[in-house]
């Protein structure tokens, strides 16, 4: 596991003190996806955070207040885990958790293009990390809090860089909005689920660092978007190969002896 990691980890005489380390994914070098499944981008992937990203690191900050639910911070926490392909809108075949659940550790997967792995996951927040060639490098995280007037309130915060050039050329041109729109529907959801149907959804978004890091322009080898495309121009092609490969076998399958 690459970079720096979104919850603060404190030290004393070589111990981690504050969250249990069970909480979090043991480092991996490389992501493996569950049996059965076909990911590509995801299977042998290295997850990236903001510092092995190319773009402009954002912060993006979206809350709702769930006014009139009587919901505590931790239930909503455990019903948006539970059932974040619901409440994200993304559906089961959009986010397809895997059969432990989103347990630290976990590889749950992004339709046919990427994932993410569940870095921490605890009673009060999980925390989501992106893999190579997704469209950003950097954490996600969900949270929810009582505010000044014990109102739950329910959080999701991203730091985040575009991975490549070519994502990062995306960003203006519709990225931005469209991450916007995915968690803004996300919270809108999860304030519904509560029977909070009128929250509004506060949006925050701070550019942390303007600069670009040029020296990530190599991350576009990982780019999902172009290698999904690849594997879709070239799918006759391979299925031609081995049309001929079985029709060449068959011919030189020597005839079976009559049995005496």
């Amino acid at each position: 596991m690459t970079g720096q990691t979104p919850h603060s980890r404190e030290h004393s005489e070589g111990r981690q003190v504050g969250r249990d380390a069970a909480h979090w994914a043991r480092y991996v070098e490389t992501l493996e996806v569950g049996q059965g499944s076909v990911a590509p981008n995801v299977q042998g992937r290295r997850v990236v955070g903001p510092l092995q990203g190319f773009g402009k690191m954002w912060q993006k900050t979206y809350t709702a207040r769930l006014e009139g639910a009587s919901a505590s911070p931790s239930e909503v926490v455990e019903a948006w885990r539970t059932r974040f392909p619901e409440l994200s809108g993304f559906g089961e075949k959009g986010f397809r958790v895997p059969s432990g659940g989103l347990v630290p550790g976990a590889v749950a997967l992004l339709g046919g293009l990427s994932g993410v792995m569940v870095l921490y996951s605890d009673e009060e927040s999980f925390t989501y990390m992106t893999p190579e060639g997704h469209p950003f490098s950097g954490w996600i995280t969900f949270s929810a809090h009582r505010d000044q007037d014990a109102t739950t309130v329910a959080r999701a915060h991203l730091l985040i860089r575009a991975n490549d050039p070519l994502y990062e050329l995306m960003m203006p041109l519709g990225l931005h909005r469209l991450e916007d729109r995915t968690w803004q529907r996300t919270l809108r959801n999860v304030a519904a689920y509560f029977g909070a149907d009128d929250a509004e959804v506060e949006t925050r978004v701070v550019c942390v660092d303007p600069g670009r890091q040029w020296h990530r322009y190599k991350n576009i080898r990982h780019n999902a978007l172009i290698l999904s495309a690849l594997h879709a121009i070239t799918t006759p092609l391979r299925r031609t190969r081995r049309h001929h490969a079985r029709s060449v076998g068959a011919v030189r399958e020597p005839p079976r002896r009559p049995e005496t």
